[in-house]
């Protein structure tokens, strides 16, 4: 019997090795070879014109389903139908211009993901068999897919960094660094189906300034990292990112701080301005937000990074959330489940635009200008500009605004003013 079962498990094996041996080498053919060499065949935009066209199927199959179900007479008042208006005027009240960009936009057609409509439920099976069969797709074939090359890029990221660090300080090392790491997050962005379209390239950040951009996701920096070197800021961890800034820091002059440096103001302005002001190093990526909003809108720059006084260039990033939503609550979701979801959508689609670069004008100080530069940045992305601080995301509206307002309001009650007072007012004044 046992003699019978050798050539059938020898034949599963080999099965699975041509399996594998087909997967890389359509991995690295397709996929891996094109991200070193920058270029693309089109299969990306060709995937998100067909899910386009499936999100269409499935909005008239909803919309055919209601109207069946309905059975095509006119609907009968229904004293439940007032209930969805009441919650919508409640939500008007309670849900401010502040708080609702904390949370992920809601979607006014469905995209076969449950999180994308949370007033989508059940109304039709050949609907929800078309949501099984995404989901069969998007976790069965295109998730190993994009955690295989996730992987391969930062794996390939910390190996080569780490060689290239070992070359002396010179020309060689700074362009071997930036193939490095321009292939690198080609991959990493190959791993998240991310189809990006880049603007007036012409405008994009040069050497000796500060690139400042929207902040809705940590992928942002993969974004824009995968069609220009920059100089990253942030603290250094521990685990496997802190493995991974060790290896880029030796190939490029990155800025990593201790926990313990980050709060001291002027030690952040100094080695800014000392990377600044050496020109063969790269320009630094800073996201003045200081926190991830929800691809709406564009919240208070901190001044920071406004007061070195060198060249800023503004990017403005949009994403589109029919395919998947970008958006990072990180009070809600840690990193790997974030992650996860971002790997188990359809697709990450985004526009990016350079825009000209912007210094400080005479007369104006850096809150001005940080508030000039977020307002471009707004205007050109199509996002609401609000001068509210992003880190009421995680905390109260600070005591000086409110005693600002109570201020305010005794001197209406003993007719010295009236209320025409600004937030913008406020702002300045703090």
């Amino acid at each position: 019997m046992e003699s019978y079962l050798f050539p059938f498990d020898s034949l599963i094996c080999m099965l699975l090795g041509i399996s594998f041996t087909v997967l890389f080498t359509l991995l690295l053919v397709f996929i891996i070879v094109p991200a070193i060499f920058g270029v693309s065949f089109g299969i990306r935009r060709l995937y998100m014109k067909s899910l386009i066209k499936l999100f269409e199927v499935s909005e008239l199959m909803l919309s055919m389903s209601v109207i069946l179900q309905r059975g095509g007479a006119e609907p009968e008042f229904d004293m439940s139908d007032i209930f969805y208006f009441c919650r919508r005027g409640v939500e008007s009240i309670v849900d401010d211009e502040v708080t609702k960009r904390f949370t992920a936009e809601e979607l006014e057609s469905w995209n076969l993901l449950t999180r994308s409509n949370y007033n989508f439920h059940h109304i039709s099976t050949r609907l929800t068999a078309l949501w099984g069969v995404g989901v069969l797709i998007r976790y069965g074939f295109l998730l190993p897919l994009r955690v295989t090359l996730a992987f391969t890029g930062v794996g390939l990221l910390v190996v080569l960094t780490s060689i290239v660090g070992l070359f002396p300080n010179g020309r060689m090392k700074n362009y071997l660094s930036d193939k490095v790491h321009l292939m690198c997050y080609r991959i990493c962005v190959r791993a998240l189906t991310a189809i990006i379209t880049y603007h007036d390239s012409e405008n994009k950040p040069k050497n000796g300034g500060i690139c400042v951009a929207n902040h809705t996701s940590p992928i942002d920096v993969i974004i824009l990292a995968s069609d220009g070197c920059y100089a990253m800021v942030g603290q250094v961890h521990g685990g496997l990112m802190g493995v991974i800034q060790r290896a880029m820091v030796k190939a490029c002059p990155h800025i990593w701080f201790e926990r313990s440096e980050v709060k001291d103001r002027h030690l952040v302005a100094k080695r800014l301005s000392d990377h600044i002001a050496d020109k063969s190093k790269l320009p630094i990526l800073i996201f003045p937000e200081g926190t991830c909003i929800n691809n709406t809108s564009v919240m208070m720059f901190k001044k920071g990074s406004f007061e070195i006084g060198c060249r800023v260039y503004p990017v403005a990033i949009k994403y589109d959330p029919r395919f998947g939503d970008a958006f990072w609550n990180s009070s809600k979701f840690g990193m790997v489940n974030y992650l996860l979801r971002m790997m188990s959508s359809w697709a990450i689609v985004c526009s990016v635009w350079y825009l000209p670069p912007m210094s400080r004008m005479e007369g104006e100080d850096a809150v001005q200008f940080a508030n000039r530069v977020k307002a471009a940045i707004a205007r050109k992305g199509g996002l609401a500009d609000l001068l509210w601080d992003g880190g009421l995301k995680r905390g109260k509206v600070k005591e000086v605004f409110k005693e600002e307002q109570q201020k305010l309001y005794s001197k209406v009650l003993v007719g010295n003013i009236w209320p025409t007072f600004s937030y913008e007012q406020n702002i300045e004044s703090v």
